[in-house]
């Protein structure tokens, strides 16, 4: 009796040891996962930009569908309020975005008992229009600029901002249109 009362105490103290460890790495993990998911939209911009023309007719534009996976399950942290939004481009977020995580923000945050790990790695953003924005578990939150890279392009958003879904998918159409110069305008289809 003692034997099963002892083994049952060790396992919930490792348990309790291991748990802290346990939500960093799916914290870590989400932010990984996201920022695919961002580099998959800055792709999906320059493949449709590189082999199109852009049309002032939205119904004639070149176009290309597109995924967007917000991670759940057991090794994903919780994501609170995932959506592209517009940003104003430079001075947003000083120029910085946070597309990297260092040891010393991971130790900085362990510290403040905060549940995201992540600091802002300098990504030049001047050219980004749109952005990734969410929050990890009631944490901070983070806005991750999609830059169009090589791609001669706007990027912009149908109707503002586009809420994607919670811990699933959500499907995005990019139409590359005329509106003063090359322009891809991104909507939600389902």
């Amino acid at each position: 009796m003692i034997r099963v009362v002892l083994t049952v105490l060790v396992a919930v103290a490792l348990l309790a040891a291991v748990a802290p460890a346990l939500e960093d790495a799916r914290a870590a993990t989400t932010v990984e996962r996201l920022d695919t998911e961002v580099d998959r939209i800055e792709r999906a911009v320059g493949d449709l930009t590189a082999d199109s023309m852009s049309v002032a007719d939205p119904a004639l534009a070149a176009r290309t569908t597109l995924t967007v996976r917000v991670p759940s399950g057991f090794g994903a942290a919780p994501v609170d309020g995932v959506a592209l939004v517009e940003i104003g481009g430079v001075g947003e977020a000083d120029s910085a975005t946070e597309r990297a995580t260092t040891d010393a923000a991971d130790a900085e945050a362990a510290a403040d008992g905060a549940t995201e790990t992540g600091t802002a790695a300098t990504v030049d953003d001047s050219e980004a229009s749109v952005a990734l924005r969410y929050r990890i578990d009631g944490g901070r939150e983070r806005t991750v600029p999609i830059v169009p890279g090589v791609a001669d392009a706007f990027v912009a958003l149908d109707g503002g901002a586009i809420a994607l879904r919670p811990g699933g998918e959500s499907r995005l159409v990019l139409r590359l249109v005329d509106d003063g110069g090359p322009t891809v305008r991104i909507a939600r289809i389902g």
